[in-house]
C-alpha cells in the first residue's frame, strides 16, 4: 500500500475510487466503505484510496471537545494494508484545511487525485464548519464528474455502529460488545517501561505499557488480553488502574504475560483486549491479592479464544 502524507509531486494518472471519513476505529461500518472502493477499483481497472486525517479535526476546531482516538495511525495503516487498499492518504488537519469551503475541498480532491468515484457513509459532512452535506455532494458529483456512493448505517441488534458508540462501550468496560462492532479486538500499542516491579515479589511480573498519547484507555478493571511480542501472541491478564492495594496514584496498564519470562523493557508491544474479568479492588494484603491473581490466571488459561495474526 502506498502512503501519502503530503502533497503529491506529480498528478496521479490512474482512476481513483476514494472513501472519505475519519475512519477512527475502522469499525464494521467503515469496512463497508472499504469493500466498496476496492470492488469499484477492481471493476474499473483503477486504484482504491482512503482519504483521512492524521489528527481528529476537533483538535483544531475545538480542542476541548476532541475525543480520545480508537486507533493510532500506525495501526490504521496496517489494517488498511491488510484489507487490500492501494493508497492511504493521511493528511494533517490544519487551519488551512479547516477553512476550505465544502466545494473547494471536493474540487481540490478530485483534481489532485484524479477521482472517478467517492464513497461516504450515511452521515458524512465536509468543508468549513461541516456545511457540506450529502445533498451538496450529489450536486458536486455532477459538476466534477465522479460517481457517488452513499452507504447506509451498519447496525447490530438494531443499534447503529459508530465510533462514538464504541468509545462509550470501551469507557464502560463492555469490551466484547465494542469488539463486535469493531470486527476485531481493541488494541493498545506502546513501549514497555519500568514500573514499581511489585508483581515480581508475588510471582506475577508485569509489562507496564506506556500507550501512545491521546488513545482511549478502557475502563479501570482487570481484563483477559492477548499480547503481541516480537510477532508472537501470548495470553495475558491486564490491569488498568492505580494499584489500590499498594496505594498507587497514577493510572497504569500492567500485563502479566502467561508462559513468558523474557526481559522486554523498552520493547514495543500490542495488548489486545478480549474480555473484562472484574473490577479493580483494594485487597487487605499482598497474599490476598496473589490469591485473586491466581484465579484471574486460571480464567485466562481456560479461555480458548486467542487471536491469530
Amino acid at each position: 500500500m502506498i502512503l501519502i502524507d503530503d502533497k503529491l509531486n506529480e498528478k496521479i494518472s490512474e482512476n481513483i475510487y476514494v472513501a472519505l471519513g475519519s475512519f477512527d476505529g475502522m469499525h464494521k461500518g467503515h469496512l463497508l466503505l472499504i469493500d466498496k472502493i476496492i470492488n469499484l477499483a477492481n471493476k474499473n481497472n483503477g486504484k482504491s484510496m482512503v482519504y483521512t486525517f492524521k489528527n481528529h479535526p476537533l483538535t483544531i476546531v475545538n480542542k476541548d471537545k476532541a475525543p480520545k482516538i480508537l486507533l493510532d495511525n500506525k495501526t490504521k495503516e496496517e489494517v488498511l494494508g491488510n484489507l487490500g487498499v492501494d493508497i492511504l492518504c493521511l493528511k494533517e488537519f490544519d487551519e488551512k484545511l479547516m477553512k476550505l469551503s465544502p466545494e473547494a475541498f471536493i474540487e481540490n480532491l478530485v483534481h489532485e487525485f484524479n477521482i472517478k468515484g467517492i464513497v461516504v457513509g450515511f452521515n458524512y459532512r465536509f468543508g468549513y464548519k461541516n456545511k457540506g452535506d450529502l445533498e451538496l455532494l450529489k450536486t458536486l458529483s455532477k459538476k466534477f464528474d465522479f460517481e457517488l456512493y452513499i452507504k447506509e448505517a451498519y447496525t447490530i441488534e438494531n443499534e447503529i455502529v459508530s465510533s462514538t458508540r464504541i468509545r462509550e462501550l470501551i469507557s464502560l468496560g463492555e469490551i466484547k460488545k465494542a469488539n463486535e462492532m469493531l470486527g476485531r479486538e481493541y488494541v493498545l500499542r506502546g513501549e514497555v517501561v519500568g514500573g514499581r516491579r511489585l508483581g515480581r515479589t508475588i510471582g506475577f511480573p508485569t509489562a507496564n505499557l506506556k500507550p501512545l498519547t491521546n488513545i482511549l484507555i478502557p475502563k479501570i478493571g482487570v481484563y483477559y488480553t492477548n499480547v503481541e511480542v516480537e510477532g508472537k501472541i501470548y495470553k495475558g491478564i491486564t490491569s488498568v488502574g492505580n494499584n489500590p492495594t499498594v496505594n498507587g496514584k497514577n493510572i497504569t496498564i500492567e500485563t502479566n504475560i502467561l508462559d513468558f519470562n523474557k526481559d522486554i523493557y523498552n520493547n514495543n508491544i500490542k495488548v489486545y483486549f478480549l474480555d473484562r474479568i472484574r473490577d479493580e479492588k483494594k485487597f487487605s494484603s499482598l497474599d490476598e491479592l496473589k490469591i485473586q491473581l491466581e484465579k484471574d490466571k486460571k480464567f485466562a488459561k481456560n479461555q480458548s479464544e486467542k487471536i491469530i495474526l
